[in-house]
């Protein structure tokens, strides 16, 4: 997911190494001066780090509660935490992820990523066919082959066109490779979306898929629990 640049709680990426994950976290509220960010309290940070953490080691509901918390103690940037809905997504809670889409969307309406993962809420809580109609709209998402991810959700293109798009550099292969496999899955070809999650989780896109590389080893790990 791409960071919306201003008004946000930030977290800084870092590389992970098999199930061992570090993660190093900044509750700064970039509110366009230091001295508004000292109206927020410092706590903020410890819940931040907190709710990353437990996700991070796949403590999925924990990290939801952490990060209601942190809503709770700065409501004002609750729309800005799409972590926070990909916790939710994957706590099950999925009316209430979708909500958290909807709202980031409102501060950061090109994200094709966004579109996606509220497609995912959707599809989950409801089916895909509602997902699809619910499909949020996007403005230019430049990433490759971000473009082409959205048609996919759309219903427009197939995930062997994306990976085609998605060229040759580590960037666009990861992205594809995580999205492609996300969309296998809610469509219901789960051995498909397991190659493709794998490929997405392997440590050599750690550099590139900072957050969402993360992301892909917590839903590996949890599809493989589950066999």
């Amino acid at each position: 997911m791409r960071s919306t640049g201003e008004r946000s709680l930030t977290i800084v990426r870092v590389p992970r190494r098999g199930i061992q994950l570090w993660i190093r976290t900044s509750a700064a509220i970039l509110l366009g001066g230091a001295a508004a960010a000292q109206t927020v309290p410092q706590s903020a940070q410890t819940l931040l780090d907190r709710a990353v953490a437990s996700f991070a080691a796949g403590r999925v509901a924990q990290s939801v509660t952490e990060f209601d918390d942190l809503v709770r103690l700065v409501p004002g940037n609750a729309p800005y935490l799409w972590q926070r809905g990909i916790a939710q997504y994957y706590a099950g809670r999925f009316h209430e992820c979708r909500a958290q889409f909807e709202s980031h969307r409102t501060v950061n309406p090109d994200d094709v990523e966004n579109a996606a993962w509220h497609f995912l809420c959707v599809a989950r809580g409801e089916s895909v066919a509602a997902a699809r109609r619910a499909l949020l709209p996007v403005g230019p998402d430049g990433r490759v082959p971000m473009r082409e991810i959205y048609q996919m959700f759309r219903g427009v293109l197939g995930p062997d066109q994306v990976m085609t798009a998605a060229g040759p550099r580590p960037d666009g292969q990861f992205y594809a490779h995580l999205y492609v496999g996300l969309y296998l899955e809610a469509v219901g070809d789960r051995a498909r979306a397991l190659e493709h999650l794998q490929s997405a989780a392997d440590r050599r896109y750690a550099s590139v898929g900072g957050y969402m590389h993360m992301v892909a080893g917590v839903h590996l790990a949890l599809l493989q629990s589950a066999r």
